[in-house]
């Protein structure tokens, strides 16, 4: 048997800044693009969000008729720290090493007063044991870019820097599935 899991990236942010842990919110105006993405879904499957209002609003407008779980923190973007809310290219100016190794070296590599790759993987990890332990079948996860290529690459066996090479586009499906020979990506920034 194949299981599922359907990470959903959230509506669009329109910011040009680093976004984690700021609670901005989601641009649902394509309701056309939603309606789609709903209708994609597994109509079974129940479906989760991180407890940041982008994660909820977009897990609300694409739910239906599907069993909502309560939000769920572990699954929020990363913790960017003190360059929450600042531009690429400041955060390059400010802390160029840095920088350069966050993107180029994700691991251990962490922002000031922020989490590094390998602590977003452990939290989103342990969230979604904790779901599969306690729900059979399909789930359908809403949440954010950097939580989907941690979950996507701690669970196909991808690399850290190999994930962020892909492109998780907001309102897109990134399936991964579960068979006896493991997790693999079956779609990857799928939009309906």
């Amino acid at each position: 048997m194949v299981r599922r899991l359907i990470w959903v990236r959230h509506g669009p942010t329109h910011q040009k800044t680093f976004t984690g842990w700021r609670d901005v919110p989601a641009d649902l105006s394509d309701t056309a693009a939603i309606a789609r993405l709903s209708d994609w879904l597994p109509q079974d499957a129940p479906i989760i969000s991180s407890d940041l209002k982008r994660a909820v609003a977009t897990a609300d407008a694409i739910a239906g008729g599907r069993r909502r779980l309560p939000h769920n923190p572990d699954l929020r973007e990363f913790d960017f720290g003190t360059w929450d809310g600042l531009h690429f290219s400041k955060v390059a100016e400010e802390h160029p090493e840095l920088s350069r190794a966050f993107w180029e070296d994700p691991g251990d590599v962490a922002p000031p007063q922020g989490e590094s790759w390998n602590a977003v993987t452990s939290r989103v990890n342990r969230a979604v044991d904790q779901l599969l332990h306690q729900h059979d079948g399909d789930l359908v996860l809403v949440a954010h870019f950097g939580v989907v290529l941690c979950h996507m690459a701690s669970s196909t066996g991808m690399t850290p820097y190999d994930a962020l090479g892909h492109q998780i586009d907001p309102l897109s499906a990134t399936v991964l599935e579960q068979s006896n020979a493991g997790w693999r990506a079956a779609q990857i920034n799928h939009a309906p």
